[in-house]
């Protein structure tokens, strides 16, 4: 009897191990971003969602569009789902507050990469690159490649992405200190490079004295190079911000001048190690907000990296 009991205990025990093994291994992380068809945000998806399978969870890799309404859709779904965290890029810095405060509300922390909320406490963590940084060390090559001088325009990134108006203001802090520099136009292509190029192509008919272009991103600045080559302008000088392999390419076959780099693999990878010793310990050892310097790419240094990231020393 005492060795039947024995072995009744070691099945219960090897069953609540079994248990608790299976619910650890079924612990999902969504991750959500904004369209992945800029690579930008697809590689933040993939990495994050590598590194959270890594350290042994499943994850839902899910699309807001840049749709607030859409992502608060996705963020009922994944709730009722019973993710343990969710990794974001935000669809709006105002509207996102009330999605992450749901998911805080039902005891699931949210680690934000790339763009910040309005509001603290209700995230774990913010991890964005330091916009304003990156800006103003792109800003300065600019000034050192238009020789202090001459007429140019500013391609804007979404007005409802906090990220659009840092960068813009980190490039004003710096261009306009410079007598010379004049800016003839200031337009808003939404972060995208179908945008990019009819913006471009609409702002050069009209500012044919144009020789510069500043872009709040990588894909504004690839169609309005495009738009530039195709009117014959190789001339113009354009920039870009981001530090994708499409802009490094582009940077290297000598048609965008530069850009600055953000080290999405850094920052996606974070959240994830981030998330991890949240749901482990409740904690993760970091403050909410961590901003991580960038680094600005010339013809000089672009071949060193790819991915978002040096590239692997051989």
């Amino acid at each position: 009897m005492i060795k039947k009991g024995l072995l009744i205990i070691l099945i219960g025990i090897l069953l609540i191990s079994f248990g608790i093994f299976a619910q650890a291994e079924s612990k999902t992380i969504a991750v959500i971003v904004p369209p992945v068809e800029n690579p930008f945000f697809g590689t933040m998806q993939v990495i994050a969602a590598a590194k959270a399978e890594e350290l042994g969870y499943k994850t839902i890799k899910l699309v807001h569009d840049d749709d607030a309404n859409k992502q608060m859709e996705l963020f009922e779904t994944v709730i009722a789902q019973g993710v343990v965290a969710i990794i974001l890029d935000n669809a709006g810095a105002d509207a996102t507050v009330a999605a992450v405060q749901k998911a805080k509300d039902a005891n699931i922390g949210c680690f934000l990469v790339d763009r910040e909320i309005t509001k603290e406490g209700v995230a774990i963590s913010q991890i964005i690159s330091n916009n304003y940084q990156g800006a103003t060390i792109l800003a300065e090559y600019f000034v050192e490649l238009m020789g202090e001088k001459g007429k140019f325009v500013e391609l804007t990134g979404r007005d409802t992405d906090t990220n659009a108006h840092i960068r813009s203001q980190g490039y004003h802090d710096v261009l306009d200190q410079i007598p010379g520099m004049e800016m003839v136009a200031q337009q808003t292509a939404n972060w995208s490079q179908t945008e990019g190029y009819s913006v471009m192509e609409t702002l050069l008919q009209q500012h044919p004295e144009t020789k510069g272009v500043i872009c709040g991103n990588d894909t504004m600045a690839l169609g309005a190079q495009a738009a530039l080559l195709t009117a014959g302008r190789a001339d113009v000088i354009c920039v870009g911000f981001d530090g994708s392999d499409d802009a490094i390419e582009s940077i290297m076959k000598g048609e965008l001048k530069a850009t600055s780099l953000q080290p999405v693999a850094e920052m996606a990878t974070q959240a994830a190690i981030q998330a991890d010793k949240w749901i482990k310990t409740g904690k993760t050892g970091k403050p909410e907000k961590q901003s991580i310097d960038m680094v600005l790419l010339t013809p000089e240094n672009a071949d060193q990296y790819e991915k978002f990231a040096p590239k692997p020393k051989e």
